[in-house]
C-alpha cells in the first residue's frame, strides 16, 4: 500500500512539473530571443516571495501539449496584500484561448469580486483558438462573459494589464477595460485585425508598429498608459502603481511616510513667468509641491498638454491634473480631455483626492477640433469633473480661461475650495484677446501712431476689471495663497477634507457625453 501511495506521488510530481514547465523547448527558447520572460518567472517578480496559490493548474491535463490550458491563474501577494492574476502562457499555442481558458479566467474574474482584491491580466495572447470556437466563443460562459465581468468589476476593484506580447482580435478588450494598461516595447501590441486580415479585408498595407505597437498606442491612440522598456520595468511599475489604491472601492488608499520635496530649497515662485503667455515648467512645480520620488504619471506620452498622474502629499495618495504651458500653450484638446475624463473617473472610484493645478487658455478652436468632436470630449472631462465626490481642490496657478476654468473644476463646480496664487487670472478670455474682440473697429478707426497707447490702456482696465482681490472679495475664490505655502496649505486641506461623505445626484446613471 505504501508503494502504491509512493507511486502516485511520484506521478502527481512528474505531472506538475510538466506541467509548470509550459510548452515545447523551442517557444521558449523563441520567447527568449524576444527578451520574453516565462509566465511563471514574471510571476516570481509579480507577488511578494513565498506566496502563491495556483487554481486550476490541471485544467485540460488530458491533452497534449496544452499544459494549464495556456493560462496561469493565481492568487498572490503585492506589497503584503491579496491580489488575483490572469496571465497567458505563450508557450502554449502562443497564449490562445480555448474552453478551459476561458472558464479559468472567468473563475479567477469572480474570484477577486469575492474577495475584493485587485485583479492583473499579464497579457500575451494570439486570441481565439479557431478550433475550440463553439464551446468558448458564443455561449453565456464564452469568452464575452470575461469583458462582462471587466465591466461589472470596474471602480469596484483596481484592474491592471501588462501587455508583453500581443493582444489580438476580441482579446484586445481586456486591456482596453482596465484601470491602466502598461505596454513593453518592442514586443506588445493590440489590434483587432492582424495586418494580414487588415490587408485581405481593406487592401491597407500597414506595419504591426503602426496598427497596434506599443508606442503607437500609448502616445496616438491613447489605449496604452505607460510604456515600458523590458518586461522586468513593467512588472515593477504595476507594483508601483498599485502601492497607490486600495484592494477595493470599499477602502481608503494606503499612506506612506511622508517626504520632502525633492528640491525644497527652490521657491516654486521661481518656476512661474510673470507673463501669462511664457511657458513654464508645470513638471518643475508639481515636483516642488509633492512628495520626493512620489510622481507616478499616466499617460506621459499621449496628448502632453496634460499632465495626469498619482503623487503624494505628507505620504497621502493624490490625483494630479496639471495642464502644461510648454506643450501647445496648455491649451485642451479633444485627446486631453478624454485623458483627463479617465483619469478623474479612476481617482474618484477608489477614493484618490484630486488636485487640479491650473494654467489653461481654454479649449482649442478651429476646423480640425471641432471634427474631432472637442465639444463632445469636453463635455466628458466636465463631467467627470462635476461627478467627482472625492476631495478636490483647484489651484489657479496662473490663469483659467474660458471653459477650461469649468474643466479644471472650477468655483461651479463643487471643489471643496478653489484657491489662487497671487499673481493668477480668471475670466472668459485673456486681455490680449478680450480687447481685440471688443475694439477691433475702433482699433482700426484710430491713427497708427493712437493704436498702441489705446490698447494698452483698455488692457489694463480689463486686468483691473478682472482682479484677483476682487473675485477673492467676492467669494468667487476662497483664498489667495503664495507660491511658497501652497504645499502646506494643501495638506492641511486635504486633511481636513478627509471625512468629506457627498452623493452627486440620486439616479440610476447619467446619459454619458461620449
Amino acid at each position: 500500500m505504501e508503494n502504491e501511495h509512493q507511486s502516485g506521488n511520484d506521478r502527481l510530481k512528474e505531472v506538475i512539473k510538466e506541467i509548470k514547465a509550459g510548452g515545447a523547448a523551442k517557444y521558449h527558447a523563441k520567447n527568449a530571443e524576444q527578451g520574453k520572460l516565462f509566465v511563471r518567472d514574471r510571476l516570481k517578480l509579480l507577488f511578494d516571495p513565498d506566496f502563491e496559490i495556483e487554481d486550476a493548474l490541471f485544467a485540460n491535463c488530458m491533452e497534449d501539449g496544452l499544459p494549464a490550458d495556456g493560462v496561469v491563474t493565481a492568487i498572490g501577494r503585492i506589497h503584503g496584500r491579496t491580489v488575483c492574476v490572469v496571465a497567458n502562457d505563450s508557450t502554449v499555442k502562443a497564449g490562445s484561448w480555448g474552453a478551459r481558458t476561458v472558464e479559468k479566467i472567468i473563475r479567477m474574474q469572480e474570484t477577486a469580486d469575492k474577495l475584493r482584491v485587485p485583479l492583473l491580466y499579464l497579457v500575451d495572447s494570439a486570441g481565439a483558438r479557431i478550433t475550440d470556437q463553439a464551446l468558448m466563443y458564443p455561449g453565456r460562459r464564452g469568452a464575452g462573459r470575461i469583458f462582462y465581468n471587466e465591466v461589472k468589476l470596474s471602480g469596484k476593484v483596481p484592474q491592471i494589464c501588462i501587455l508583453f506580447g500581443p493582444s489580438a482580435a476580441g482579446g484586445a478588450y481586456i486591456p482596453a477595460f482596465c484601470d491602466i494598461v502598461i505596454m513593453v516595447e518592442g514586443n506588445a501590441s493590440m489590434y483587432l485585425g492582424s495586418p494580414r486580415i487588415v490587408e485581405i479585408v481593406t487592401g491597407e498595407k500597414a506595419t504591426l508598429e503602426a496598427l497596434g505597437g506599443a508606442r503607437m498606442h500609448c502616445a496616438v491612440s491613447g489605449c496604452g498608459d505607460v510604456l515600458a522598456k523590458s518586461e522586468e520595468e513593467a512588472i515593477a511599475l504595476s507594483r508601483t502603481y498599485l502601492s497607490y489604491f486600495p484592494p477595493s472601492f470599499e477602502e481608503n488608499p494606503p499612506n506612506r511616510e511622508p517626504r520632502s520635496p525633492a528640491d525644497a530649497e527652490r521657491p516654486l515662485s521661481e518656476i512661474i513667468p510673470d507673463d501669462q503667455y511664457t511657458p513654464f515648467d508645470m513638471y518643475a512645480f508639481i515636483e516642488g509641491l509633492i512628495d520626493e520620488g512620489s510622481f507616478f504619471e499616466i499617460k506621459h506620452l499621449f496628448a502632453r498638454e496634460l499632465i495626469t498622474g498619482l503623487a503624494r502629499l505628507a505620504g497621502n495618495p493624490v490625483g494630479i491634473i496639471a495642464n502644461q504651458p510648454r506643450t501647445k500653450g496648455g491649451i485642451l484638446f479633444h485627446d486631453s480631455a478624454d485623458k483627463a475624463a479617465k483619469f478623474i473617473s479612476l481617482c474618484d472610484a477608489f477614493h484618490i483626492p484630486l488636485l487640479f493645478l491650473t494654467d489653461v487658455p481654454g479649449f482649442m478652436v478651429g476646423t480640425a477640433v471641432e471634427q474631432a468632436g472637442i465639444i463632445r470630449h469636453g463635455a466628458k472631462m466636465i463631467a467627470a469633473a462635476a461627478e467627482a465626490t472625492v476631495p478636490k481642490i483647484s489651484v489657479i496657478v496662473r490663469k483659467a480661461y474660458g471653459a477650461g476654468l469649468y474643466a479644471m473644476a472650477g468655483p461651479a463646480f463643487e471643489p471643496d475650495c478653489c484657491l489662487a496664487l497671487p499673481s493668477a487670472q480668471i475670466a472668459v478670455m485673456g486681455p490680449e484677446a478680450a480687447v481685440n474682440a471688443v475694439y477691433a473697429n475702433k482699433i482700426a478707426e484710430l491713427p497708427e501712431a493712437e493704436r498702441a497707447a489705446f490698447v494698452a490702456g483698455k488692457r489694463e482696465e480689463y486686468r483691473q476689471a478682472i482682479d484677483l482681490y476682487q473675485l477673492a472679495s467676492d467669494m468667487v475664490i476662497d483664498g489667495i495663497v503664495p507660491a511658497y505655502g501652497l504645499r502646506k496649505e494643501l495638506i492641511k486641506r486635504f486633511e481636513a477634507y478627509s471625512s468629506k461623505r457627498f452623493v452627486f445626484t440620486e439616479r440610476k446613471h447619467p446619459v454619458y457625453p461620449v
